[in-house]
């Protein structure tokens, strides 16, 4: 019979740091993603509420290792559920003389981060921006 014995340390400084650096990735990869999807031009906008001062990061959850993209608007759901409305691409003038319009307007427009061509994004970005907080 071999007895065997080990111990292990376990630095909480550093484990401390590495919390802070995935808060910090996950903070700045919604970032990201906000960005990315504002220049991608895919979300319908006539206003501009829909991608402009209704369309946010909510960090609250943050903490809990969630953060969300928000689209603030009564009518976000029915947009967003719907692709089959014919979405105005632009551009175009209101009444107000604001040019709006989004060239690749469309419903789901989450779908290419999803499951389609970029869903890699959120990952790759994560892991980018966890090295770099990390130090690692």
């Amino acid at each position: 019979m071999i007895k065997v014995t080990s111990k292990v340390n376990i630095n909480n400084m550093q484990l401390k740091q590495l919390e802070r650096a995935a808060l910090t990735a996950l903070e700045k990869t919604a970032e990201v993603l906000h960005t990315e999807v504002v220049q991608a031009q895919v979300v319908p906008r006539r206003d501009g509420a829909l991608q402009g001062e209704q369309f946010f990061i909510d960090y609250s959850k943050s903490s809990k290792g969630k953060v969300s993209l928000v689209h603030a608007t009564p009518y976000a759901r029915r947009m967003y559920f719907h692709p089959e409305y014919k979405f105005h691409k632009g551009p175009w003038v209101d009444n107000k003389g604001n040019h709006d319009g989004n060239p690749n307007a469309r419903g789901k427009w989450y779908e290419p981060w999803i499951s389609g061509k970029e869903k890699d994004f959120c990952r790759n970005a994560f892991q980018k921006l966890f090295k770099r907080a990390g130090d690692v």
